[in-house]
C-alpha cells in the first residue's frame, strides 16, 4: 500500500475491518502517511482468517494455543501479536519442519513466541577466580545492563565484562533484559555502585 498524493509506503493504520460476501473476503483499511500526512482508505482482498498454532514460553513453561491470523500475511521474528495470553514476542517459526526468520502465513506450521506481559528471566555469573556464583534474575524487559556497569548483587559488588544476548556477546554498548541470556561479572574493589539486583534474584544456582 502506497499513500496516493506522495507515494510513500510508511503508513500508520488508523482503523481496520474485515467484509465477507459470498464471493470474497476483503480488509478495510484507515491509513495515515508519516510523510505528508495524508489520510486515506484502502480495501484490499485478503483470505479468510485462519487458526494456527502457537506455543508460548513463559520463563520454564510452555503454553500450546492458536492464534487467527489472515494466511495472505507475511510473519517474521522479532513481531508482536496479541494472543488469548496477552502479548508475545515472535521467536520462531516453522514450516516444513524448518525454522524460519519469516514466511507468508498460509506456509506456517507453528509460531512459536515469548510472552512480553512477565519479567525476563536473566543468568547473572559471579567470576570468584575458580569458583563462580549463579544467580537467576527476574527484571522488567526494558531494564537496560551495560558492560563497565558496576553492581551489588547480594554480598557483592561486581563489574558487568561480557553480556550474551539471543544472538551475541557484548563487551560494548548495552542490551534490554528482554534479550539477555546471560551477564559475566568480576568482583571490584569499590564501595559505590550503579544499582543493586540482590531484590531481583529469582533464585541462587551455583
Amino acid at each position: 500500500m502506497e499513500c496516493p498524493i506522495c507515494g510513500s509506503d510508511e503508513l500508520e493504520i488508523l482503523n481496520s475491518k474485515q467484509k465477507e460476501s459470498k464471493k470474497k473476503f476483503t480488509e478495510e483499511y484507515l491509513l495515515k502517511c508519516f510523510d505528508c500526512g495524508h489520510v486515506f482508505k484502502d480495501v484490499v482482498s485478503a483470505k479468510k482468517p485462519k487458526n494456527y498454532r502457537l506455543i508460548i514460553s513463559e520463563q520454564n513453561k510452555s503454553h500450546k494455543t492458536t492464534i487467527e491470523l489472515s494466511p495472505s500475511d507475511e510473519l517474521k521474528v522479532g513481531d508482536i501479536l496479541l494472543s488469548d495470553l496477552g502479548q508475545v514476542e515472535v521467536s520462531s517459526i516453522e514450516v516444513d519442519d524448518t525454522r524460519v526468520n519469516k514466511a507468508l502465513v498460509e506456509n506456517i506450521e507453528t509460531i512459536w513466541a515469548t510472552s512480553i506481559e512477565i519479567p525476563a528471566r536473566i543468568g547473572f555469573s559471579v567470576d570468584l577466580h575458580g569458583k563462580v556464583d549463579s544467580y537467576k534474575l527476574d527484571l522488567e524487559r526494558d531494564f537496560e545492563i551495560a558492560p563497565g556497569d558496576v553492581v551489588k548483587i547480594e554480598n557483592h559488588i561486581v563489574k558487568v565484562h561480557v553480556i550474551k544476548t539471543d544472538e551475541r556477546k557484548l563487551t560494548s554498548g548495552f542490551a534490554k533484559a528482554g534479550v539477555i541470556k546471560r551477564v559475566y561479572s568480576k568482583p571490584v574493589k569499590f564501595n559505590n555502585y550503579d544499582y543493586d539486583l540482590t531484590s531481583n534474584i529469582f533464585k541462587k544456582t551455583g
